[in-house]
């Protein structure tokens, strides 16, 4: 799945998901280093755990950040399932 962020340095999230387990995630744009973290630390990590722990985490003032849209797209995801 693709997804366009909103509000964030990052542009597009590429997600893999096999049943509820996120397989990889690949951010375009944003703070290369602290993204590949975030994508290393969800691979593995089931759907809802992720949103659990992401949603909401804001950067600045921006009122979301690029982990809360990763939350977002892994929401949209489970509803399209």
């Amino acid at each position: 799945m693709k997804y366009k962020t909103s509000g964030t340095c990052s542009q597009f999230i590429d997600i893999e998901v096999e049943k509820d387990t996120i397989k990889s995630v690949a951010f375009t744009g944003g703070c290369h280093g602290n993204l590949q973290g975030i994508s290393a630390l969800v691979k593995g990590m089931k759907i809802d755990e992720a949103i659990m722990k992401l949603k909401g985490i804001q950067c600045g003032s921006k009122g979301t950040s690029c982990p809360d849209q990763l939350a977002h797209a892994l929401e949209q995801y489970k509803e399209g399932m």
